[in-house]
C-alpha cells in the first residue's frame, strides 16, 4: 500500500528534475544464457560480493574504532585540572550545575599520565587529520593500478599495527605520539578510495545505495561500540592503553579474513558462481575497464558535477566533524553531563544514524528497482532529507536551552537523518567515472578531510574560551548555514549519469575518431 501511494506522489514531487521513472541499461545477452538464470539472478541470495560487503563493513568499523578511541582515551591518559567557575559566573546565558555534579568536581584527582595543556591536547586529537589528507588521492591511484583488496587491506592492517604500540610511544615522548597518529591518518587515508574502487567492479547500480550504506555502515557501528566502552576500558585495571591494545588486536585478526577471501573482481574470485557474476556484469555493463587509463585532468576538475559533488562533500564533513568532535565538550560544559553517560549519549546520534541508512537504503533500492523513481529523483531526495533535517533540527538546539533531554533528541535528529547522504551524494563517485571511482573518491576526500582539523579550531575560536549558550549558537548556526548552501548548489547541479570523460582523455579520442573518420 505504501509502495503504490509512493508511486503516485513522490514522481510529481521531484517531476521538476526532468527525469523519468528508472530504466536501467543492461547490455543484451543471447537467449541461451537467459535461459540458464532465473528471472532476478542471484538477487536475494547471500553471494560473494555480500560476502565482500561483510568484510568492507567490519573494516571500517575497526578503521573509525582506531580513529575515534583516542577521543574517549585521552580524558583518562591527561592530568585533570581544577575547573574554575569564574568566566560562567560571569554569564547569564550558562546551564546551571547539578548538586550531584558540584561533588563530583570538588572530589576530583590529578590521575591522569600526561600533563598536556589545551593546546597540545588539540594538536595530538588533530594531527591525525594531517596524515589522513595526505593519501587519499594516492590511495586511490594505487587502488586503480594495483587492485582495492592490496590497498584496503594494508591500509587497515598497517593502522592496527601502529595502534598497538601507540601506548609505548606516547610514553616515550609526545612527539613521537604526534607522529605515530599522523603515520595512522596516512594509512587510514587510502581505505574509501580503494573500497570505491572495488564497489565499482563488484555492484550493480540497482543494489549500489545499499551496499554502499551496509559497507560504511560499519563507520557508525565502529563508532558507537568505541565511544561505548571505551569510557569503561579506560577505567579498568589495564587503564587507558587497553582501548589501544584491543581495537589494534581486532585489526589485525580482520586482516587475515580479509586477504583470504576477498578479492579485487568477480574475474579473480574462484568461488563465484557463473549465475551471480553474470548478473554483477549485466548490471555494470561496459563502463567499468579492467586496464587502467591515464586521468583526464582537465576534464574531472572542469566537471560540473563532480565539483559540486566536492563542495558537497566538504560541506557534509564540516557538520559531521564539528558533531562528533565538540559534541562530547557541549554536553560537557553545558548539559553538564558525567564522563559515563558523556560516552553513551555521543554514542546515541552515530546509532541512529547507522540504523536509518540501512533501512533507508534498502528502501530507496526497493524503489529504484520497481521504478517508483528515478535515480535522479533518490539522490536529490536523499539529500534533502540528510541536509535540509539536520539544518532545521541543529538550529534549534540552542532554543532547547539547558533541557539537556531535549538538545540531544535534535541532536539524534540531525546526525540520523544524515545516514540519507549515502544514497546521495556519497554514490557519485561510482556513477559519474567507474573507471576512475578511486581517483574522484581520493581528490574528493582530500578536500573533505580540511573540516577534521579545521571545524574544531574554528569552533574554539567562536566559543574561545566563554562555555555559553551563546556562544555555542553561533557553532550551530554556522554549521545549518554550511548544510544549507552545500545541499542548495548539490540539488541545483548535481548529475547521476557516467561523464563522457569516464573513458580517459576526451581530447584524444575525439581527435582519434577524426583520423579514423
Amino acid at each position: 500500500m505504501r509502495g503504490k501511494n509512493g508511486a503516485r506522489w513522490w514522481p510529481r514531487i521531484l517531476s521538476y528534475t526532468g527525469s523519468s521513472p528508472v530504466s536501467d541499461q543492461h547490455k543484451l545477452i543471447t537467449k541461451d544464457v537467459e535461459n540458464t538464470l532465473p528471472e532476478e539472478p542471484r538477487k536475494s541470495k547471500f553471494g560473494e560480493r555480500h560476502v565482500l560487503i561483510t568484510l568492507l563493513f567490519f573494516g571500517f568499523a575497526v578503521v573509525y574504532a582506531m580513529r575515534v578511541n583516542l577521543s574517549v582515551a585521552i580524558v583518562a591518559m591527561v592530568k585533570n585540572r581544577p575547573h574554575t567557575k569564574k568566566v560562567s559566573q560571569e554569564y547569564d546565558d550558562t546551564c546551571p550545575l547539578p548538586a550531584t555534579q558540584k561533588s563530583k568536581d570538588a572530589a576530583m584527582e590529578t590521575n591522569g599520565e600526561f600533563d598536556w595543556d589545551e593546546q597540545t591536547q588539540g594538536m595530538v586529537l588533530g594531527c591525525f587529520f594531517y596524515g589522513y589528507l595526505l593519501t587519499n588521492y594516492i590511495g586511490g591511484r594505487l587502488a586503480e593500478r594495483f587492485g582495492g583488496r592490496l590497498v584496503y587491506g594494508l591500509g587497515v592492517t598497517l593502522t592496527a599495527a601502529l595502534t598497538v604500540i601507540s601506548p609505548y610511544a606516547a610514553r616515550h615522548s609526545t612527539s613521537a605520539f604526534v607522529f605515530i597518529r599522523i603515520l595512522e591518518g596516512m594509512t587510514e587515508g587510502v581505505t574509501f578510495p580503494a573500497m570505491n574502487v572495488m564497489m565499482s567492479y563488484w555492484i550493480p547500480p540497482q543494489e549500489r545505495a545499499r551496499s554502499l550504506t551496509q559497507s560504511v555502515g560499519g563507520c557508525q557501528f565502529g563508532t558507537v561500540v568505541t565511544l561505548s566502552i571505551s569510557g569503561w576500558l579506560s577505567q579498568t585495571e589495564w587503564g587507558w592503553p587497553s582501548v589501544f591494545y584491543l581495537f589494534g588486536v581486532l585489526g589485525l585478526v580482520w586482516g587475515y579474513f580479509w586477504f583470504r577471501y576477498a578479492y579485487d573482481s568477480p574475474d579473480q574470485h574462484p568461488r563465484i558462481t557463473a549465475a551471480e557474476k553474470l548478473f554483477i556484469k549485466q548490471g555494470i555493463g561496459d563502463h567499468r575497464k579492467s586496464e587502467s587509463l591515464p586521468v583526464p585532468w582537465h576534464s574531472i576538475l572542469t566537471s560540473t558535477p563532480f565539483v559540486v559533488v566536492m563542495v558537497t562533500h566538504v560541506g557534509n564533513n564540516w557538520g559531521f566533524y564539528c558533531l562528533l568532535t565538540e559534541l562530547p565538550t557541549y554536553l560537557k560544559n553545558m548539559q553538564h553531563y558525567d564522563m559515563k553517560e558523556n560516552g553513551v549519549v555521543s554514542a546515541l546520534p552515530y546509532l541512529l544514524m547507522w540504523m536509518f541508512s540501512l533501512s533507508y537504503s534498502r528502501y530507496m533500492d526497493h524503489l529504484l528497482e520497481k521504478q517508483v523513481l528515478s535515480t535522479r529523483q533518490i539522490r536529490r531526495l536523499s539529500m534533502i532529507i540528510g541536509n535540509y533535517i539536520p539544518m532545521i533540527a541543529v538550529l534549534l538546539v540552542p532554543w532547547a536551552g539547558c533541557d539537556g533531554r531535549l538538545a540531544v533528541a535534535l541532536i539524534c535528529l540531525a546526525v540520523g537523518a544524515t545516514g540519507a547522504t549515502f544514497c546521495g551524494f556519497h554514490c557519485a563517485f561510482q556513477e559519474l567515472a567507474p573507471n576512475f571511482a578511486g581517483t574522484l573518491t581520493g581528490i574528493s576526500n582530500t578536500l573533505a578531510t580540511i573540516p577534521g582539523f579545521l571545524a574544531p579550531e574554528v569552533t574554539g575560536a567562536i566559543i574561545n574560551n566563554q562555555q555559553t549558550l551563546s556562544r555555542w549558537k553561533e557553532v550551530f548556526q554556522l554549521v545549518s548555514v554550511v548544510y544549507f548552501i552545500v545541499c542548495t548548489l548539490y540539488l541545483i547541479f548535481m548529475s547521476p549519469e557516467v561523464q563522457p570523460w569516464n573513458e580517459g582523455h576526451t581530447e584524444k579520442r575525439r581527435s582519434a575518431t577524426k583520423e579514423v573518420a
